[in-house]
């Protein structure tokens, strides 16, 4: 019975030793298969430098060769800034000797016209000033009646010489206060030739100066305002123009009198033709500054502070290009074919720069002089080639 048994026993382990050895060798077999096939897919994405051609397909290939030469190529800078407008173009209304507003209609955004009433002062103090130029205006007359007396008087002898200088000085004195006052009324704007003592007024009108926009209103009806106040901030848009931020590695590309095209993120189809007319000479910690354009054709909805892109156009003079159809893409790189000895074309790798009719840069194109290079059919020696490795 025992010896049943180790015999049972031994057959069993036997049995569990072949399964073991099955399952092991066939892990193996699974492990090389993968092997092998990741192996075969790296070696499908392989790309030989070189590839020869037999004599039916270089007939086939239609193969030009050309070397690389330098070309005028244009190029675009995009940029952004925003409209602005020169301080000689914001005016701030203030009124200089302060007073109550009365009245306004002025709201920010809206147009006005140079010369039209924008606001009604009052205030007590241009009555007295009204009354001051008035009474110093008829004291004036007086003065120059006795100047003229007694300047006569004094020419026959019967007035004394210090008389008439003392009647002399009175009346230019009262010429200046004349003058000073009817400076003031002007500077609040009151014409003194109009005025007499049935036009005295409690009120004063303030006028625009300018053809332009409301920027900002400052103040409200009834409100008494300083002479170092201001109370409204207007825009004259005729000088408007568009600031730039050009950085200092393309500062050397601008020049005075460039054209440039502008437009809004909201309008990106409507063009604005500008030029420039100033280019800063200071450089921020950014190492940017700000470049200036007029606009051509000034538009009534672009407003001051609103943002704009730009695309300048550079002229880049005597770049290294290829045609286009001499560049083939491959695995997100760009190569190109040399030609070599006995039909055989040889694949490099280049960086692009600006495409322009037909023509695209080569950045580090010199490199490539003296060298003749596949103009026509890269395309096709790049086929070949792939063929060549998946066989």
């Amino acid at each position: 019975m025992k010896n049943i048994l180790q015999t049972y026993t031994f057959s069993k382990l036997l049995t569990m030793s072949k399964s073991v050895l099955m399952i092991c060798a066939w892990c193996t077999l699974i492990s090389c298969g993968t092997k092998n096939e990741a192996e075969t897919k790296v070696d499908s994405t392989h790309v030989e430098n070189s590839v020869t051609l037999s004599a039916v397909q270089l007939k086939n290939a239609g193969i030009s060769l050309g070397k690389i030469e330098q070309r005028s190529i244009s190029s675009v800078l995009k940029v952004n800034g925003r409209i602005d407008v020169p301080p000689q173009n914001m005016i701030s209304v203030s009124v200089p000797m302060g007073g109550y507003l009365k009245s306004t209609k002025l709201l920010p955004g809206m147009h006005l016209n140079k010369g039209e009433v924008i606001a009604v002062m009052e205030d007590q103090q241009y009555i007295q000033l009204q009354q001051d130029y008035l009474t110093a205006k008829a004291r004036l007359n007086f003065t120059a009646n006795e100047y003229q007396r007694q300047k006569e008087l004094n020419q026959s002898k019967a007035s004394s010489d210090k008389v008439f200088q003392q009647t002399e000085v009175d009346y230019t004195t009262e010429k200046i206060n004349v003058k000073s006052l009817a400076e003031r009324l002007e500077l609040i704007g009151i014409n003194p030739t109009k005025l007499d003592e049935n036009t005295i007024s409690k009120s004063i009108n303030i006028y625009s100066p300018i053809d332009g926009y409301v920027s900002k209103v400052n103040v409200n009806i009834g409100k008494f305002t300083q002479p170092s106040e201001v109370l409204f901030e207007l825009i004259n848009p005729a000088d408007i123009h568009l600031a730039l931020t050009i950085f200092e590695k393309d500062l050397s590309k601008l020049s005075i009198g460039q054209k440039l095209v502008a437009y809004t993120n909201s309008q990106p189809d409507k063009k604005h033709e500008c030029e420039i007319i100033l280019i800063g000479k200071n450089l921020s910690a950014e190492r940017s500054t700000e470049v200036h354009s007029h606009f051509e054709d000034y538009d009534k909805s672009l407003v001051p502070g609103m943002y704009m892109n730009a695309e300048i156009e550079i002229k880049n003079t005597n770049v290294y290009a290829l045609p286009e159809e001499a560049i083939v893409r491959f695995q997100n790189n760009q190569y190109i074919f040399l030609a070599e000895v006995d039909k055989t074309y040889s694949i490099h790798e280049v960086k692009t720069g600006v495409l322009e009719n037909g023509f695209i840069e080569i950045i580090s194109g010199e490199s490539l002089v003296d060298k003749m290079v596949v103009v026509k059919g890269a395309y096709n020696l790049l086929m070949t080639m792939k063929n060549k490795v998946e066989e």
